[in-house]
């Protein structure tokens, strides 16, 4: 996970938080969305899209989803937010950049024939 390979400092605390509002909407959203399965294949054969026993009962699958949703639409920048600050974290595998010397400008090379 990103978050824990950031330094302690670059880290808002806020995130924890957020990530926990997410992870929660997500396992709703998976168990509403089991549960529609659910009710889409018990569904008689003649309920298709457009009839009102099929979209009745979609309508109640996407009622029950809007929040966790909306959940996500309003701590969704987290994730970016994290995203970001790993990106211009420096990498631990990397080793921290060195200024080497300028070259002698008036240093010629010589070229071989």
């Amino acid at each position: 996970m990103q978050l824990r390979s950031l330094h302690a400092a670059a880290v808002q605390h806020r995130w924890v938080y957020h990530l926990g509002v997410l992870r929660a909407a997500l396992d709703r959203l998976d168990e509403l969305t089991e549960q529609w399965l659910e009710t889409r294949d018990s569904l008689p054969a003649n309920a298709q899209p457009g009839t009102p026993e099929f979209d009745d009962a979609l309508a109640e699958y996407h009622a029950e989803s809007w929040s966790y949703l909306d959940d996500w639409a309003t701590h969704g920048q987290a994730l970016r937010e994290i995203n970001t600050a790993a990106r211009k974290a420096p990498s631990p595998l990397a080793p921290p950049p060195t200024t080497a010397p300028a070259p002698a400008a008036d240093r010629r090379t010589t070229a071989r024939k």
